[in-house]
């Protein structure tokens, strides 16, 4: 949708969000769904406050063989490097869901940030095709939970910040939960008391459109 109406030009959040049919960038939905996007490689971060259409994603439009854009898909689910790891650790084929929700357990998600990822995580290898050809593709798991839909990968939050240790009853008390950076550095992220689910997701966009520098 950015792309049939901007191509590949820079754009601001607010113009990407209003192509995605959101009425501007300031709600958890938009920020989310343009974090999904960068997370995936579709959408690059060319300046502050700009966001462009990669061009991979003009190639997958416009090639001509389905082989092709199949190898783009890949591209682009490989990208997360969550699901790069997955997709290393299972080569022949995906486990049962309880399998994959131990695992990103373990690589420390909430459990139930666990649930949202796992059918996220599905549904991308699916829609990729990662794994056309072997008959022991888990696609049953797939539909196991057809209530719970794709949302951004959560394995990008902040140390910490996916299962705080929350104190205090009262909504103005806040929590500060330390983040430990690489080359000794520290980082602290405040959050009220009474966190929610879509508050961290909320959070976790807004990361993701930082501009980051290594």
């Amino acid at each position: 949708m950015i792309y049939e109406r901007e191509r590949l030009y820079a754009i601001s959040t607010e113009v990407a969000a209003q192509a995605m049919g959101y009425k501007g960038a300031n709600n958890g939905s938009a920020l989310a769904a343009l974090a999904s996007l960068r997370y995936f490689g579709l959408l690059e971060r060319p300046r502050d406050g700009f966001l462009a259409i990669c061009k991979e994603v003009e190639a997958y439009q416009f090639a001509p063989q389905e082989e092709q854009r199949r190898q783009l898909r890949l591209v682009f689910l490989k990208t997360p490097s969550l699901y790069a790891e997955l997709l290393e650790a299972y080569p022949s084929g995906l486990p049962s869901s309880a399998t994959l929700r131990y695992d990103l357990i373990q690589r420390g998600f909430a459990p139930q940030a666990a649930e949202p990822a796992i059918s996220a995580f599905f549904r991308s290898v699916e829609f990729a095709g990662y794994y056309d050809g072997q008959e022991n593709f888990n696609s049953t798991a797939v539909g196991e939970n057809p209530s719970i839909k794709p949302q951004i990968n959560s394995a990008s939050v902040p140390v910490g910040a996916q299962n705080p240790s929350l104190s205090g009853d009262g909504q103005n008390e806040m929590d500060k939960i330390p983040v430990r950076l690489s080359g000794g550095r520290k980082a602290w992220i405040i959050v009220p008391s009474s966190l929610l689910s879509a508050d961290i997701a909320r959070l976790q966009a807004q990361l993701n459109l930082l501009l980051v520098e290594d």
